[in-house]
């Protein structure tokens, strides 16, 4: 998961080559894309006799994804940006490539709850259960913290919160298991076959997918008014008990004016690196974007905004320049 108060970082001013045909958001492959790469959690053991632990590897480091370049110098291994309306790909880099996706997986959380129509004033109480014991993450819902279904939703969607979301999963009708199980339903059932979810928040490594088949959750998560709405508010001030904590969102880019964001979901764990998939207009296009195991910490915002200069550079009566570039990794 990220933090908020992230700063974009300047985009760098490349020239963008060749082209290829229209692709769909949907389920379709590229006939010219690489397979699908199904990435596994292989790694060294750390040096004895250092003075710190280095970073853990993310998956997309491990099978060696960072080492494909792309003419606007991304930070992300993983990308897609396609156009909402035509559905042509303007950009792709191992789009293909199955990863962690860490807290991108509440975006579905946040749509099997929205679709349930289940009332969000309905209280909730945060129990040891929703306590996070796979990375020992905090929370300041403490265990006991009564709160609305939909105040749940609203923090999960714009600040990632890992306990909200697990509530939301604990208590929907039939249980944690049923929820996740609804959640792989409606993967399938939308065409995600990369698609893979185990919890509802996006803090296990085996939550994992593709940018092709995140592209398609976010075109399909757009047109719910309730994700749209939570996903991209700026900032939330929630009243517990004689506590008001004031909780942000973890997309620094909803605050900044040059953006128009439609809908978006960060995510990080250390098998995952940074995350983010947005929906946003540029130069009058809808856009979705898909990033993934991005190195830096603000360079996921970095390479939107890359993105968003390179698509605005565009002249207005030439077709946009494509640029596709496949990884043949199969680690």
């Amino acid at each position: 998961m990220a933090h908020a108060n992230e700063r974009k970082k300047a985009p760098a001013k490349k020239q963008v080559a060749s082209a290829t045909a229209k692709k769909s958001v949907g389920p379709r492959k590229a006939a010219v894309a690489a397979k699908p790469v199904r990435v596994s959690a292989k790694t060294s053991k750390a040096a004895t006799r250092v003075a710190f632990v280095p970073a853990k590897p993310s998956f997309g480091q491990l099978a060696g994804l960072h080492e494909v370049n792309d003419p606007l110098d991304l930070k992300s291994s993983v990308a897609l940006v396609i156009d909402q309306d035509t559905h042509e790909v303007l950009l792709s880099k191992n789009d293909h490539a199955v990863l962690p996706i860490a807290s991108l997986t509440k975006l579905m959380t946040g749509m099997i709850i929205s679709q349930a129509k289940l009332p969000m004033d309905e209280q909730l109480t945060i129990t040891q259960d929703d306590v996070d014991t796979e990375k020992g993450s905090r929370s300041r819902l403490t265990v006991g913290s009564t709160l609305t279904r939909g105040e749940m939703l609203h923090l999960a969607l714009m600040s990632s919160e890992n306990r909200a979301a697990h509530a939301l999963g604990r208590t929907y009708p039939g249980g944690l298991d049923v929820f996740v199980a609804q959640m792989n339903a409606k993967a399938r059932l939308l065409g995600m076959t990369d698609t893979k979810y185990v919890e509802p928040t996006g803090l296990s490594s085996r939550n994992q997918s593709s940018a092709r088949d995140l592209a398609t959750l976010v075109n399909v998560a757009h047109g719910d008014p309730v994700l749209r709405e939570l996903s991209t508010s700026p900032g939330y001030e929630l009243a517990l008990g004689a506590r008001t904590l004031q909780f942000n969102n973890t997309n620094g880019l909803v605050k900044n004016p040059t953006w128009d964001i439609g809908l978006q979901k960060t995510g990080y764990i250390s098998e995952a690196g940074r995350c983010l998939v947005m929906q946003a207009q540029v130069a009058g296009r809808k856009l979705i974007m898909v990033f993934l195991d991005s190195a830096g910490k603000f360079s996921r915002l970095g390479d939107a905004e890359r993105v968003r200069h390179w698509v605005e550079s565009m002249p207005a009566a030439i077709s946009p320049v494509k640029t596709v570039v496949h990884s043949n990794s199969n680690g």
